[in-house]
């Protein structure tokens, strides 16, 4: 396959921090390539928010310009599961790995058919005012984030929930999962688990009205929000496949049993890997138990020892000595063995390409150019850098501040990503 420059002067001068580009180096703006995939939002790709969301156009841009027929899609950081629904749309199987339970509830309820009406969801958000039956979490901090008040509303509701047949219940479990952080003291407008003045004031707005009515009435329009984005997907023709999803699994520490043609993933990003932590309070709700939920972050790149290994990379070299405070020194190297190490085992069951969506993230004010590490180590097992794709980001829901908490300074996020395509 030939690639060149996207000749789009406009284009070229809103990607104002890259420069010096090679002719391995191309700018996109993915979102504008796959015109059968209508938004970023489209369908059942936005129905939860969940930390650092691939966009179904850079995976629908790798299927159709590097898949054949007859392959199968791998994602070992799946989060959300994006992968897995865009290969469906063009008819290949997949398998999904995450360390994070909850892409199994996703994943059932971003693919789930029309086996329900309208009214018989009618019916049934009747029901759950009624419900007698009731679901309190195993958690030990369950008080400190849910005032009282709303506890026994809370229970019945997901009482109600858990009690439903496998075939009806995932019309309820994310409708209620958004509900329920919302009737939380935690801030649902960010994916950190934390209490702030918008959170606090908007529980006492609560308090104050007719918060019963207020639930169930939210809870309704979740509902019939999730209803309609499954009918949306429907619209793209998801095909029947094969896929394997795997929950709770520690990539850096599994194997692949079998051959798959295409790697495609974005790992955990380099200073934001806390995705347990974001969304515990929906652990314990669909309910898991504390010490599950603490041993899985335990597992998470920045709490645990990582394999020693050798990284082939002059840039990891040089960065990292350029990095003088320890404990980012240490982030950086465990960072790197952990996917450079997880990228070179699952590699030897690769067929044909590893694609890896990776942003160029910051340690204090450097950016670390995680693409091209990632390349230079991966050439050494064999790997050819066919193109790197830089794409705009144009939106961001993730950890967003105007001030870095950390250095007091403005807050300068990365403005690209950047799309790895290596070839076996």
């Amino acid at each position: 396959m030939q690639y060149k420059k996207l000749q789009n002067h406009q284009l070229a001068m809103e990607f104002d921090e890259v420069s010096n580009l090679s002719s391995k180096k191309v700018l996109i703006l993915f979102r504008n390539s796959i015109p059968e995939i209508p938004s970023t939002t489209y369908g059942t790709f936005a129905i939860y928010k969940y930390p650092a969301k691939f966009i179904p156009q850079v995976i629908a841009y790798v299927l159709k310009n590097y898949a054949k027929p007859g392959m199968k899609i791998f994602d070992p950081f799946a989060g959300y599961g994006t992968t897995g629904l865009v290969a469906r749309i063009y008819g290949y199987d997949y398998e999904l790995w995450d360390l994070n339970p909850i892409i199994e509830v996703i994943h059932k309820t971003t693919t789930l058919k029309k086996s329900l009406k309208t009214q018989d969801l009618i019916e049934l958000l009747e029901e759950i005012k009624k419900s007698q039956k009731e679901f309190i979490p195993n958690w030990s901090n369950l008080n400190y984030w849910f005032p009282k008040e709303f506890l026994l509303l809370l229970s019945k509701a997901w009482g109600f929930a858990h009690s439903l047949p496998e075939d009806t219940k995932y019309f309820f479990l994310i409708p209620l999962l958004n509900t329920t952080r919302y009737f939380s003291w935690s801030d649902e407008t960010v994916h950190k688990l934390y209490k702030s003045k918008y959170s606090r004031k908007k529980v006492e707005n609560l308090l104050e009205g007719n918060w019963e009515t207020r639930f169930y009435r939210m809870l309704r329009d979740e509902v019939f929000k999730l209803f309609n984005k499954i009918c949306e997907y429907e619209k793209l023709d998801p095909k029947s496949v094969n896929f394997k999803i795997k929950s709770g699994v520690d990539t850096l520490e599994t194997r692949l049993d079998e051959a798959v043609n295409i790697l495609i993933t974005s790992p955990p990003y380099l200073q934001a890997q806390e995705y347990i932590r974001s969304t515990k309070l929906e652990l314990f709700w669909l309910g898991y138990t504390e010490d599950y939920i603490k041993n899985l972050s335990k597992k998470e790149i920045p709490y645990r020892n990582v394999n020693e290994i050798e990284i082939y990379s002059k840039k990891y070299h040089e960065f990292r000595e350029k990095i003088k405070e320890s404990h980012l020194r240490t982030l950086f190297e465990r960072y790197f063995k952990a996917i450079l190490g997880a990228f070179s085992t699952l590699g030897e069951k690769v067929e044909n390409y590893m694609c890896i969506f990776v942003g160029p993230a910051k340690i204090r004010a450097t950016p670390i150019p995680i693409d091209d590490i990632v390349i230079e180590h991966l050439q050494k097992f064999g790997w050819k850098h066919e193109v790197t794709y830089i794409d705009k980001i144009l939106s961001r829901v993730m950890f967003e501040s105007n001030i870095n908490p950390a250095t007091g300074m403005k807050d300068s996020r990365i403005k690209t990503e950047h799309l790895v395509i290596l070839k076996k």
